[in-house]
């Protein structure tokens, strides 16, 4: 029986089946269902040949199975091939894990039982679980935060030889957001559109094929507010307002609070004209981001710096009808990013 392997990385899991090393179960949970797919459909398509899984290859969905007919199937050898593969799709509207337990405690070696659990994690307390634990693989595929997607996106072009800029990922990252499946399809039709003597992806590709302008949005704002750029700052207020789907505040409030957030944070370090330091006390993924905070501390003071972030605070209320009975969104905009700036 294979080694015990549980909360895997995505990765290392993926180089387990790459190499070939498969658990006799594999419990796939969470609320993102990107990883819990690529997992799933990797061992569909590369366990066993084409051939061998019309005779021992099995796909069927929760609602459509009883728990005690899985462990029928995956009790069962195959016919002419190393493994079975039983592969449960939406494996959450299963009725009862219980009749599993038995099974999970002692897997036949030659079935490899994918169970597939999305928009959630199952009961941790139920013996099933415990079992899985501790004869197969538990994988738990969470959602990502914002500040996670810009890592992501240079991973995943990296792996493809291409390289991207940190304007061009913030666009991508702050116009699609944590939704990995269209993430990842709009990634690779960029790849795709790459020409092969220039692998990398710009502003101006993003534009094209994405559709976010590479002079108004979310980032440039920042990058205006940061900088004290009065005039580029309202030139992209009034271009969101006039445009809707390019920016709103429910997509720029957070990035701002976060900026200037770290901004009060540098303020107390003692490590102000050390980048590699004042990178690791704002707990940053790149040094690169530093010059942000450092430009930062010479446009805000710290008195400024916390009003800001009380205004935030206070916007962000008045946008979700807080003591605000009638101020429009843009108006809110205009008024955040005036207290700002003066």
């Amino acid at each position: 029986m294979p080694e015990k392997k549980t909360a895997l990385t995505f990765d290392a899991l993926m180089s387990d089946l790459k190499a070939g090393h498969y658990a006799p179960i594999y419990l796939l949970m969470g609320d993102e269902s990107y990883y819990i797919d690529q997992i799933s459909n990797y061992i569909q398509k590369n366990v066993l040949k084409a051939d061998q899984q019309a005779f021992d290859q099995t796909v069927v969905f929760g609602a459509d199975v009883s728990a005690t007919a899985i462990a029928d199937l995956a009790m069962q050898f195959p016919m002419m091939s190393p493994y079975k593969v039983i592969i449960v799709k939406e494996a959450q509207a299963l009725r009862s894990f219980d009749k599993l337990e038995k099974y999970a405690l002692k897997p036949q070696p030659r079935t490899i039982l994918v169970l597939c659990y999305k928009n959630g994690t199952i009961d941790r307390r139920l013996k099933f679980f415990t079992a899985v634990s501790r004869t197969g693989v538990v994988f738990e595929s969470k959602k990502l935060r914002e500040w996670q997607l810009p890592g992501l996106i240079q991973k995943h072009l990296q792996k493809q030889n291409v390289s991207i800029d940190e304007k061009s990922c913030a666009m991508i990252a702050e116009n699609i957001g944590a939704d990995l499946n269209r993430l990842m399809s709009e990634l690779d039709k960029l790849v795709i559109s790459l020409p092969e003597n220039d692998r990398r992806v710009t502003p101006e590709i993003v534009e094209k094929n994405i559709g976010v302008s590479k002079d108004f949005n979310v980032f440039e704002l920042r990058d205006a507010i940061v900088n004290r750029n009065v005039l580029k700052a309202n030139r992209i207020i009034k271009y969101f307002d006039e445009n809707k789907k390019a920016g709103s505040l429910f997509s720029y409030l957070p990035l701002l609070f976060t900026f200037f957030q770290n901004l009060m944070i540098a303020y107390y370090s003692p490590h102000k004209n050390d980048q590699q330091q004042l990178a690791a006390d704002l707990e940053l993924r790149n040094v690169w981001g530093v010059k942000d905070y450092m430009a930062g501390l010479r446009n805000y003071s710290g008195k400024k710096t916390l009003q800001i972030l009380l205004k935030l605070r206070q916007i962000d209320a008045m946008s979700k009808g807080i003591n605000n009975p009638s101020t429009p969104e843009g108006d809110l905009a205009k008024e955040l990013i005036f207290f700002i700036m003066h």
